[in-house]
Protein backbone atom coordinates (compact mmCIF):
# COMPACT_ATOMS: atom_id res chain seq x y z
CA UNK A 1 0.00 0.00 0.00
CA UNK A 2 1.35 3.78 -1.27
CA UNK A 3 1.61 5.82 2.27
CA UNK A 4 -1.07 8.62 1.88
CA UNK A 5 0.20 10.52 5.41
CA UNK A 6 3.54 11.68 6.23
CA UNK A 7 5.33 8.20 7.99
CA UNK A 8 6.43 8.65 11.68
CA UNK A 9 10.44 9.12 11.57
CA UNK A 10 11.76 5.96 13.20
CA UNK A 11 10.59 5.47 16.58
CA UNK A 12 13.28 4.33 18.17
CA UNK A 13 15.86 6.51 16.82
CA UNK A 14 14.04 9.94 16.98
CA UNK A 15 12.59 9.13 20.64
CA UNK A 16 16.20 8.53 22.16
CA UNK A 17 17.73 11.09 19.85
CA UNK A 18 15.06 13.38 21.09
CA UNK A 19 15.39 13.05 24.93
CA UNK A 20 19.10 13.54 24.67
CA UNK A 21 18.89 16.33 21.96
CA UNK A 22 21.59 14.40 19.12
CA UNK A 23 19.05 14.51 16.17
CA UNK A 24 21.49 13.59 13.12
CA UNK A 25 22.10 17.45 11.49
CA UNK A 26 21.40 17.31 8.02
CA UNK A 27 21.83 20.20 5.11
CA UNK A 28 19.98 19.34 1.54
CA UNK A 29 21.33 21.50 -1.42
CA UNK A 30 19.57 21.64 -4.73
CA UNK A 31 16.50 20.71 -2.55
CA UNK A 32 13.51 21.22 -4.92
CA UNK A 33 10.56 20.33 -3.17
CA UNK A 34 11.89 18.25 -0.60
CA UNK A 35 11.77 14.50 -1.44
CA UNK A 36 15.12 14.22 -0.18
CA UNK A 37 14.43 16.85 3.02
CA UNK A 38 11.28 14.73 3.77
CA UNK A 39 12.77 11.00 3.36
CA UNK A 40 15.42 12.33 6.11
CA UNK A 41 13.19 14.15 8.39
CA UNK A 42 10.84 10.46 8.34
CA UNK A 43 14.10 8.55 9.27
CA UNK A 44 14.40 10.75 11.98
CA UNK A 45 17.09 13.41 10.95
CA UNK A 46 16.67 17.16 11.72
CA UNK A 47 17.32 19.23 8.32
CA UNK A 48 18.90 22.20 9.51
CA UNK A 49 19.02 24.43 6.33
CA UNK A 50 18.38 23.58 2.46
CA UNK A 51 19.13 25.42 -0.79
CA UNK A 52 16.63 25.93 -3.76
CA UNK A 53 16.91 28.61 -6.14
CA UNK A 54 13.72 27.66 -8.29
CA UNK A 55 11.08 30.10 -6.82
CA UNK A 56 7.85 27.48 -7.68
CA UNK A 57 10.38 24.65 -5.92
CA UNK A 58 11.25 26.77 -3.39
CA UNK A 59 7.41 28.09 -2.34
CA UNK A 60 6.64 24.30 -2.26
CA UNK A 61 9.44 23.30 0.30
CA UNK A 62 8.84 26.19 2.40
CA UNK A 63 5.07 25.60 2.59
CA UNK A 64 6.09 21.73 3.77
CA UNK A 65 9.11 22.02 5.48
CA UNK A 66 9.99 24.50 6.57
CA UNK A 67 7.70 24.50 9.91
CA UNK A 68 9.32 20.66 10.79
CA UNK A 69 12.47 20.38 12.97
CA UNK A 70 13.07 24.70 12.71
CA UNK A 71 15.02 24.21 8.97
CA UNK A 72 16.36 27.22 7.15
CA UNK A 73 15.57 27.65 3.22
CA UNK A 74 17.95 29.54 1.47
CA UNK A 75 16.44 30.41 -2.25
CA UNK A 76 19.56 32.45 -3.64
CA UNK A 77 21.45 31.10 -6.15
CA UNK A 78 24.05 29.11 -4.60
CA UNK A 79 26.58 30.42 -6.83
CA UNK A 80 26.09 33.45 -4.33
CA UNK A 81 25.87 31.70 -1.07
CA UNK A 82 29.06 31.91 1.17
CA UNK A 83 29.46 27.74 2.16
CA UNK A 84 31.86 29.05 4.74
CA UNK A 85 29.51 31.29 6.46
CA UNK A 86 26.43 28.96 6.56
CA UNK A 87 28.89 26.43 8.31
CA UNK A 88 29.67 29.21 11.00
CA UNK A 89 26.04 29.95 10.98
CA UNK A 90 24.67 27.07 11.88
CA UNK A 91 27.09 24.10 13.19
CA UNK A 92 28.70 26.30 16.21
CA UNK A 93 29.22 25.05 20.24
CA UNK A 94 30.78 21.49 18.63
CA UNK A 95 27.92 20.77 16.56
CA UNK A 96 28.19 18.89 13.34
CA UNK A 97 26.88 18.21 9.97
CA UNK A 98 26.21 14.73 10.00
CA UNK A 99 25.23 14.65 6.71
CA UNK A 100 24.74 16.79 3.43
CA UNK A 101 22.46 15.30 0.93
CA UNK A 102 21.38 17.48 -2.84
CA UNK A 103 20.96 16.06 -6.44
CA UNK A 104 22.53 19.11 -8.63
CA UNK A 105 21.02 19.64 -11.31
CA UNK A 106 21.08 16.72 -14.09
CA UNK A 107 19.97 18.31 -17.62
CA UNK A 108 23.57 18.07 -18.93
CA UNK A 109 24.10 14.61 -17.63
CA UNK A 110 20.89 13.56 -19.04
CA UNK A 111 20.78 14.74 -22.28
CA UNK A 112 20.48 11.26 -24.93
CA UNK A 113 20.94 10.25 -27.91
CA UNK A 114 23.11 13.10 -29.33
CA UNK A 115 26.28 12.39 -29.34
CA UNK A 116 28.68 15.03 -26.76
CA UNK A 117 25.41 16.26 -25.78
CA UNK A 118 24.85 17.81 -22.76
CA UNK A 119 29.18 17.60 -22.16
CA UNK A 120 29.44 21.61 -22.19
CA UNK A 121 26.30 22.24 -20.47
CA UNK A 122 27.22 25.02 -17.58
CA UNK A 123 24.75 23.05 -14.88
CA UNK A 124 27.02 20.02 -14.87
CA UNK A 125 29.61 22.42 -13.02
CA UNK A 126 27.47 22.31 -10.13
CA UNK A 127 28.85 18.88 -8.64
CA UNK A 128 31.64 21.02 -7.94
CA UNK A 129 29.54 23.43 -6.24
CA UNK A 130 28.20 20.56 -4.07
CA UNK A 131 31.77 19.84 -3.17
CA UNK A 132 32.83 23.57 -1.97
CA UNK A 133 29.79 22.97 0.80
CA UNK A 134 31.52 19.65 1.62
CA UNK A 135 34.43 21.19 1.97
CA UNK A 136 33.25 24.28 4.12
CA UNK A 137 30.59 21.89 6.49
CA UNK A 138 32.68 19.02 6.67
CA UNK A 139 29.81 16.09 7.14
CA UNK A 140 30.46 13.11 8.27
CA UNK A 141 28.92 11.91 5.27
CA UNK A 142 27.43 13.11 1.84
CA UNK A 143 25.21 11.35 -0.30
CA UNK A 144 24.65 12.81 -3.94
CA UNK A 145 21.70 11.88 -6.31
CA UNK A 146 22.04 11.97 -10.02
CA UNK A 147 20.52 10.42 -13.50
CA UNK A 148 22.37 7.56 -14.60
CA UNK A 149 23.98 9.56 -17.29
CA UNK A 150 26.52 10.81 -14.95
CA UNK A 151 28.31 7.65 -15.23
CA UNK A 152 28.29 7.68 -19.72
CA UNK A 153 32.08 7.98 -21.10
CA UNK A 154 31.40 11.23 -22.22
CA UNK A 155 30.99 12.66 -18.60
CA UNK A 156 34.13 10.97 -17.27
CA UNK A 157 36.24 14.10 -16.37
CA UNK A 158 33.51 15.44 -14.45
CA UNK A 159 33.01 11.99 -11.78
CA UNK A 160 37.07 11.80 -11.81
CA UNK A 161 37.50 15.07 -10.64
CA UNK A 162 34.39 14.74 -8.10
CA UNK A 163 36.59 11.69 -6.69
CA UNK A 164 39.78 13.89 -6.65
CA UNK A 165 38.41 16.44 -4.76
CA UNK A 166 37.26 13.73 -2.21
CA UNK A 167 40.13 12.06 -1.90
CA UNK A 168 42.28 15.79 -1.40
CA UNK A 169 39.76 16.41 1.82
CA UNK A 170 40.00 13.16 3.38
CA UNK A 171 36.82 11.85 2.03
CA UNK A 172 36.51 7.66 1.17
CA UNK A 173 34.20 7.67 -1.61
CA UNK A 174 32.28 4.85 -2.22
CA UNK A 175 31.83 3.61 -5.99
CA UNK A 176 28.60 5.04 -7.58
CA UNK A 177 25.46 2.68 -7.43
CA UNK A 178 22.65 2.52 -9.54
CA UNK A 179 19.31 1.90 -7.59
CA UNK A 180 16.33 1.50 -9.06
CA UNK A 181 13.30 2.86 -6.31
CA UNK A 182 10.51 -0.01 -6.44
CA UNK A 183 13.40 -1.67 -4.61
CA UNK A 184 12.83 0.42 -2.12
CA UNK A 185 9.06 1.03 -1.44
CA UNK A 186 8.65 2.91 -4.14
CA UNK A 187 5.90 2.64 -6.41
CA UNK A 188 7.55 3.37 -9.76
CA UNK A 189 10.20 2.15 -11.49
CA UNK A 190 13.34 4.42 -11.26
CA UNK A 191 16.80 4.57 -11.22
CA UNK A 192 19.12 6.93 -10.12
CA UNK A 193 22.59 7.26 -9.37
CA UNK A 194 23.88 7.84 -5.75
CA UNK A 195 27.21 8.69 -4.75
CA UNK A 196 28.64 8.47 -0.75
CA UNK A 197 31.58 10.01 0.80
CA UNK A 198 32.21 9.09 4.17
CA UNK A 199 35.01 10.71 6.55
CA UNK A 200 37.73 8.98 6.74
CA UNK A 201 38.02 9.30 10.34
CA UNK A 202 34.52 7.72 10.33
CA UNK A 203 33.64 3.98 10.60
CA UNK A 204 33.71 2.28 7.33
CA UNK A 205 34.89 -1.14 7.67
CA UNK A 206 31.55 -2.95 8.50
CA UNK A 207 29.97 -0.32 6.50
CA UNK A 208 27.71 -2.33 3.36
CA UNK A 209 26.42 -0.13 0.23
CA UNK A 210 24.34 -0.02 -1.06
CA UNK A 211 21.76 -1.08 1.89
CA UNK A 212 20.07 -4.12 0.51
CA UNK A 213 16.97 -4.10 -1.25
CA UNK A 214 13.65 -4.31 0.62
CA UNK A 215 11.16 -5.13 -2.11
CA UNK A 216 11.78 -7.30 -5.60
CA UNK A 217 9.96 -8.85 -8.40
CA UNK A 218 9.32 -11.90 -5.62
CA UNK A 219 8.02 -12.17 -2.89
CA UNK A 220 11.37 -14.10 -1.10
CA UNK A 221 12.14 -13.29 2.23
CA UNK A 222 13.32 -10.79 3.24
CA UNK A 223 12.17 -8.64 0.98
CA UNK A 224 8.37 -7.80 0.06
CA UNK A 225 7.30 -7.91 -3.49
CA UNK A 226 7.32 -5.05 -5.64
CA UNK A 227 3.82 -2.01 -4.51
CA UNK A 228 1.72 -1.85 -7.51
CA UNK A 229 1.20 1.88 -8.13
CA UNK A 230 -3.32 0.85 -8.35
CA UNK A 231 -3.71 3.27 -4.66
CA UNK A 232 -2.41 6.11 -6.71
CA UNK A 233 -5.72 6.25 -8.14
CA UNK A 234 -7.44 6.29 -5.15
CA UNK A 235 -9.86 9.17 -5.28
CA UNK A 236 -8.10 12.66 -4.06
CA UNK A 237 -9.32 13.88 -0.63
CA UNK A 238 -11.86 16.46 -0.90
CA UNK A 239 -10.78 20.06 -2.07
CA UNK A 240 -7.20 18.42 -2.52
CA UNK A 241 -5.69 21.64 -4.58
CA UNK A 242 -3.30 18.91 -6.58
CA UNK A 243 -6.22 17.31 -7.55
CA UNK A 244 -6.07 18.45 -11.46
CA UNK A 245 -4.82 17.23 -14.73
CA UNK A 246 -4.42 18.94 -18.49
CA UNK A 247 -7.15 19.95 -19.84
CA UNK A 248 -7.06 18.04 -23.17
CA UNK A 249 -9.32 18.97 -26.78
CA UNK A 250 -12.00 16.16 -27.85
CA UNK A 251 -8.96 15.03 -30.41
CA UNK A 252 -7.37 13.96 -27.77
CA UNK A 253 -9.82 12.49 -25.95
CA UNK A 254 -11.34 10.46 -28.51
CA UNK A 255 -7.21 8.75 -29.11
CA UNK A 256 -7.51 8.25 -25.02
CA UNK A 257 -10.93 6.44 -25.38
CA UNK A 258 -9.28 3.92 -28.14
CA UNK A 259 -6.08 3.01 -26.04
CA UNK A 260 -6.64 0.28 -23.70
CA UNK A 261 -7.02 -0.05 -20.08
CA UNK A 262 -3.59 -0.40 -18.50
CA UNK A 263 -1.88 -0.16 -21.45
CA UNK A 264 -1.56 0.96 -25.23
CA UNK A 265 0.86 3.61 -26.55
CA UNK A 266 0.54 6.01 -29.67
CA UNK A 267 -0.20 3.18 -31.93
CA UNK A 268 -3.06 2.32 -30.28
CA UNK A 269 -4.43 6.04 -30.13
CA UNK A 270 -4.81 6.31 -33.79
CA UNK A 271 -2.78 9.91 -33.62
CA UNK A 272 0.67 10.36 -34.76
CA UNK A 273 2.28 14.00 -34.14
CA UNK A 274 4.64 15.05 -37.06
CA UNK A 275 7.80 14.52 -35.02
CA UNK A 276 7.16 11.02 -34.39
CA UNK A 277 6.17 10.27 -38.20
CA UNK A 278 9.26 8.03 -39.91
CA UNK A 279 10.54 6.09 -36.92
CA UNK A 280 9.02 3.67 -34.75
CA UNK A 281 10.31 5.19 -30.83
CA UNK A 282 8.42 7.42 -28.41
CA UNK A 283 6.32 4.17 -28.21
CA UNK A 284 4.70 5.03 -24.86
CA UNK A 285 3.56 8.15 -25.60
CA UNK A 286 -0.04 8.06 -24.85
CA UNK A 287 0.02 5.07 -23.16
CA UNK A 288 -1.81 4.03 -20.17
CA UNK A 289 -0.22 3.71 -16.63
CA UNK A 290 -0.77 -0.47 -16.14
CA UNK A 291 -2.63 0.08 -12.21
CA UNK A 292 -0.88 -3.67 -11.65
CA UNK A 293 2.32 -2.44 -11.38
CA UNK A 294 5.54 0.01 -10.70
CA UNK A 295 4.45 3.23 -12.82
CA UNK A 296 7.23 4.13 -15.02
CA UNK A 297 9.55 6.86 -13.92
CA UNK A 298 8.20 10.45 -13.23
CA UNK A 299 9.23 12.57 -14.97
CA UNK A 300 9.52 16.21 -14.96
CA UNK A 301 6.39 16.15 -17.51
CA UNK A 302 5.01 13.48 -16.40
CA UNK A 303 1.77 15.41 -15.94
CA UNK A 304 1.64 15.89 -20.46
CA UNK A 305 0.70 12.36 -21.98
CA UNK A 306 2.23 13.37 -25.10
CA UNK A 307 5.58 12.90 -23.22
CA UNK A 308 5.38 9.31 -22.20
CA UNK A 309 2.96 6.76 -20.42
CA UNK A 310 1.07 9.07 -18.84
CA UNK A 311 -2.50 8.35 -19.21
CA UNK A 312 -4.61 7.61 -16.44
CA UNK A 313 -5.09 3.80 -16.28
CA UNK A 314 -8.63 3.36 -17.05
CA UNK A 315 -9.85 7.40 -17.52
CA UNK A 316 -9.03 9.61 -20.63
CA UNK A 317 -7.26 12.15 -19.45
CA UNK A 318 -3.61 12.94 -18.10
CA UNK A 319 -2.41 11.75 -14.63
CA UNK A 320 -2.87 14.40 -12.00
CA UNK A 321 -0.97 16.08 -9.94
CA UNK A 322 -1.31 14.42 -6.88
CA UNK A 323 -1.51 10.94 -8.40
CA UNK A 324 2.22 11.91 -9.72
CA UNK A 325 3.22 13.02 -6.49
CA UNK A 326 1.76 9.80 -4.90
CA UNK A 327 4.07 7.40 -7.28
CA UNK A 328 6.60 9.62 -6.07
CA UNK A 329 5.29 8.77 -2.27
CA UNK A 330 4.54 12.02 -1.32
CA UNK A 331 1.64 11.96 1.56
CA UNK A 332 -1.46 13.79 0.44
CA UNK A 333 -0.71 16.55 2.83
CA UNK A 334 2.30 17.83 1.10
CA UNK A 335 1.06 20.25 -1.24
CA UNK A 336 3.11 21.57 -4.60
CA UNK A 337 2.77 24.98 -5.31
CA UNK A 338 2.85 26.37 -8.66
CA UNK A 339 0.48 25.25 -11.01
CA UNK A 340 0.22 22.68 -12.96
CA UNK A 341 3.16 22.40 -14.95
CA UNK A 342 5.64 23.86 -12.09
CA UNK A 343 4.22 20.73 -10.04
CA UNK A 344 4.99 18.30 -12.62
CA UNK A 345 8.30 19.36 -13.03
CA UNK A 346 8.99 19.61 -8.98
CA UNK A 347 7.48 16.02 -9.28
CA UNK A 348 9.34 14.77 -11.44
CA UNK A 349 13.00 16.44 -10.21
CA UNK A 350 12.34 14.89 -6.43
CA UNK A 351 13.88 12.15 -4.90
CA UNK A 352 10.97 9.61 -4.28
CA UNK A 353 9.95 10.05 -0.24
CA UNK A 354 10.40 6.28 0.70
CA UNK A 355 13.80 5.65 -1.39
CA UNK A 356 15.47 8.51 0.64
CA UNK A 357 13.60 7.67 3.87
CA UNK A 358 15.63 3.85 3.28
CA UNK A 359 19.08 5.20 1.79
CA UNK A 360 19.11 7.92 5.08
CA UNK A 361 18.15 5.34 7.60
CA UNK A 362 21.00 3.30 6.44
CA UNK A 363 23.52 5.77 6.30
CA UNK A 364 22.42 6.78 9.80
CA UNK A 365 22.22 3.76 11.43
CA UNK A 366 25.44 2.09 10.04
CA UNK A 367 27.88 5.00 9.91
CA UNK A 368 27.74 6.11 13.48
CA UNK A 369 26.25 9.01 12.37
CA UNK A 370 23.36 9.01 14.90
CA UNK A 371 21.29 6.74 16.35
CA UNK A 372 20.47 5.67 20.17
CA UNK A 373 24.05 4.36 20.59
CA UNK A 374 25.82 7.41 19.71
CA UNK A 375 23.54 9.71 21.03
CA UNK A 376 24.61 7.51 24.72
CA UNK A 377 28.15 7.55 23.93
CA UNK A 378 27.96 11.67 23.23
CA UNK A 379 26.22 12.21 26.26
CA UNK A 380 28.61 10.25 28.07
CA UNK A 381 31.68 12.30 26.90
CA UNK A 382 30.04 15.58 27.79
CA UNK A 383 29.17 14.46 31.19
CA UNK A 384 33.00 13.33 31.82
Amino acid sequence: MIRLEQANPDTELNAAASVQGCLPKVVDLFAGAGGFSLGASNAGAQVVFAVEFDKFAAATYRKNLCGVGGTTLYTEDILKLDPGKLAKAHFTNGTECDLLLGGPPCQGFSTHRIRNAGVGDPRNALIYRYFDFISSLRPKAFLMENVPGLLWPRHSDYLEKFYELGASEGYTIFDPVTLDARDFGVPQRRKRVFILGVRERERVADFDWPPPPTHSETNDDPTKRWISCQDAFISAPFGDPNDLHMKHNDELIRAFKNTPANGGSRRDSGRTLPCHKGHDGHRDVYGRIDSRMPAPTMTTACINPSKGRFVHPTEDHGITVRQAARIQTFPDSFVFEGGLTAAGKQIGNAVPVEMAKALINHVIKVTTLGGPDMCRSSLQERRN
